[in-house]
């Protein structure tokens, strides 16, 4: 990336005018976060992007369109998918959201003994909780964070296979669960250092939105899709709010 550019000019983020186009008539109200670092937020300042982090861009987008939007982010640096699911799922469901994203199991993968159906097990029950108490879900493949410069090279190749597999489960069960899925690991940019944080484990500013993006753009599409073919709240055993 060059020293030009900045969030304005970068090709991979919202354009003006984009986030409002995307997310235009929107239905949520209350949006909740779950997860570890990547949703309470730890990216490293980059020149050129705002220091705001992924959760927090989206919630703002969301609140632009409809001021009245409640939003709520539980995500707490360190957890495993176990103890996301154990802290946080009772306090989620009690904020009665309507949209909720959850991100966790990097900690997991950062692990030579990474179980990916434990995992899934952990993921699986929060996503269906969520959605069975009304609320669609975000679910993410994060982007492939071995690439990082910080990464030492003796770790690399381990860390990669076992990233990479967490985002196969996780998109996996995003299928079968029929959550709102956004695919960041093969994303163009994965492989640029730019992406990434000085820790080799968190992404950056440029990363949050760059993922910003990719997110307002699947919300987006779930929304042309909506309008298309509405749902029946009493087939689909979803609630008014």
């Amino acid at each position: 990336m060059g020293s030009t550019v900045t969030e304005a000019t970068d090709p991979w983020c919202l354009r003006p005018g984009e986030a409002g186009e995307l997310l235009r008539g929107h239905p949520w109200r209350r949006f909740v976060v779950l997860g570890d670092s990547v949703a309470e937020g730890m990216c490293e300042p980059v020149d050129g992007y705002p220091d705001l982090q992924w959760a927090d861009r989206i919630g703002a987008e969301l609140r632009a369109v409809r001021p009245e939007l409640a939003y709520r982010n539980l995500g707490r640096r360190g957890l495993r998918a176990h103890e996301v699911r154990a802290a946080q799922v009772a306090p989620a469901l009690e904020f009665a959201p309507d949209l909720a994203l959850v991100v966790c199991g990097g900690n997991d993968a950062f692990r030579p003994a990474y179980d990916p159906a434990a995992v899934d097990a952990e993921l699986t029950a929060m996503v269906s909780a969520l959605r069975g108490a009304g609320a669609d879900v975000i679910t993410v493949g994060m982007f492939d964070v071995s690439h990082s410069p910080a990464v030492p090279d003796p770790l690399r190749a381990g860390l990669r296979e076992r990233m990479r597999r967490l985002s196969a489960h996780t998109g996996q069960l995003a299928q079968r669960l029929g959550t709102l899925h956004v695919h960041l690991t093969d994303h163009p940019l994965v492989a640029d250092p730019s992406l990434y944080s000085s820790d080799g484990r968190h992404g950056s500013a440029r990363s949050d939105a760059v993922a910003t993006a990719e997110t307002l753009r699947v919300l987006g599409a779930h929304l042309r899709t909506s309008l298309t073919h509405p749902r029946d709240p009493a087939r689909d055993g979803r609630h008014g709010r």
